[in-house]
């Protein structure tokens, strides 16, 4: 029989705003590829099992034969997890579709070509926040409030982000704009996600495991200057260059 009216339906569609690492690929050779990803990211702590977009737009016009099937089972070897291409070529949409990954919008993924940026340990839940405001003669911003715990995300689409509690390490905010924490910043930080070059990071406390500004970044794989870590701080962009500064020096 069929389920009462009153019965709670099995799922719900809903729009999300989701931000993608894209790692670009430049080349079709698996051997080259996989002594790159090891050299990088041999030592792990980057990713943990992070999903990613493949951008072949460096090899659209190549007449390299592409295995994404392969290609893929290296990525997941250094806990990436590539869900979708973009950029390529219809072939190579084909091929990926036979590898069991869905085409991505260019526009879509967060755009940092050479700097992915690392998602979310498990399915992110964003904590209550402010919705931005709209105030005329000013940019909107969006405001939270709460603390923001490992695995949890914010994304300030076309405006500024400010938090007023602790991003905790795990946790990630983003934003077009700028990003304000005003507490310890322990977790990812990333300014400027589409591609906004005079976007800047700033916090009372700068201690964060990733911060990037227009896809250019920086890891605790390179220790933060003792200068700043634990200091009010800002990060920016001097052209392809993130400076780290302290606030009041």
């Amino acid at each position: 029989m069929p389920p009462p009216s009153s019965a709670k339906p099995a799922f719900d569609l809903k729009s999300t705003a989701w931000t993608l690492p894209a790692l670009r690929l430049q080349t079709a050779d698996l051997g080259a590829l996989e002594a790159a990803l090891a050299a990088r990211f041999g030592q792990g702590g980057l990713f943990d099992g992070d999903p990613v977009v493949i951008d072949l737009s460096p090899l659209r016009e190549s007449s390299e034969v592409l295995d994404v099937a392969g290609i893929a089972e290296r990525l997941r070897a250094c806990r990436m997890w590539p869900v979708a291409v973009q950029g390529g070529s219809s072939a190579h949409t084909a091929a990926a579709r036979a590898a069991g990954l869905a085409e991505a919008l260019d526009a879509a993924p967060f755009p940092a070509a050479s700097a992915p940026a690392p998602a979310p340990e498990a399915a992110p839940v964003a904590p209550p926040a402010a919705a931005p405001d709209a105030s005329p003669g000013r940019s909107p911003t969006m405001l939270v409030d709460k603390p923001l715990r490992s695995g949890q995300r914010v994304y300030a689409r076309g405006c500024d982000l400010v938090v007023l509690a602790v991003v905790s390490f795990g946790a990630e905010v983003i934003a077009d704009g700028n990003i304000h924490v005003y507490a310890p910043l322990r977790g990812r930080a990333m300014a400027g996600a589409r591609g906004d070059t005079g976007a800047r990071i700033y916090t009372t406390c700068l201690e964060a495991q990733l911060v990037s500004v227009a896809g250019i970044y920086r890891t605790t794989e390179t220790p933060l200057p003792a200068a700043v870590l634990g200091q009010a701080a800002q990060v920016r962009l001097e052209g392809e260059k993130l400076l780290l500064e302290r606030l009041g020096a």
